[in-house]
């Protein structure tokens, strides 16, 4: 298993991707979502600054379940599936209404809300958070690696889209070895990588 895991460095050193996994490992409360791609989920912690407004300004708020936040002036607030800076306009124009020009900022403090899950022949199975780009080697690593049952060419993720259901294939000694290097996807949220037996 050790040998192995040397084989699946050397390999994401060489394609310049080690960095790249050790940033986001280290950088899981540091790592700040792109404002203009990323949206909101429930269980995200926010942070709103109203300018010169500490009254109407909230450091740190956990989206509900619901979908909504809670905000002062503002009262209920649905924000799920909005980008920060679509939450921005949208607190801006409800602000505008008790505060002249009102200018707001919004962070994503923690993401809490984008999971992706690895199941079967590995050490730990269930959810793993995503805070950045993220692999399917790189999650298969997060799971603790494969066990000795694993079906190595058999892996797959399966990913829902546009009301439909994609498999896509991973063989996992081939990716290793550097070839179908392109089934090394990235994955997106949600998305769940099975290990067969």
């Amino acid at each position: 298993m050790f040998a192995e895991l040397c084989r699946v460095v050397c390999v994401l050193a060489a394609g310049g991707a080690l960095s790249a996994a050790q940033d986001t490992a280290h950088s899981t409360d540091q790592a700040r979502p792109d404002p203009l791609v990323y949206r909101i989920g429930p269980g995200d912690v926010l942070q709103i600054e109203v300018y010169k407004e500490p009254d109407a300004s909230v450091q740190s708020i956990t989206v509900r379940p619901d979908g909504k936040i809670s905000m002062p002036m503002a009262g209920e607030v649905p924000v799920v599936d909005l980008t920060p800076a679509e939450l921005e306009k949208t607190l801006s124009a409800k602000l505008g209404e008790l505060i002249r020009s009102a200018r707001v900022t919004v962070m994503v403090r923690e993401v809490n809300s984008q999971k992706i899950y690895v199941i079967g022949e590995v050490r730990r199975e269930g959810a793993i958070r995503v805070v950045g780009p993220m692999t399917v080697l790189q999650a298969l690593a997060e799971a603790g690696g494969l066990t000795d049952y694993a079906k190595r060419h058999r892996i797959y993720i399966l990913r829902t889209g546009a009301g439909r259901q994609l498999v896509l294939p991973f063989d996992y000694n081939a990716v290793v070895r550097g070839q179908k290097v392109d089934q090394n996807v990235v994955l997106h949220a949600n998305d769940t990588v099975i290990v067969p037996r």
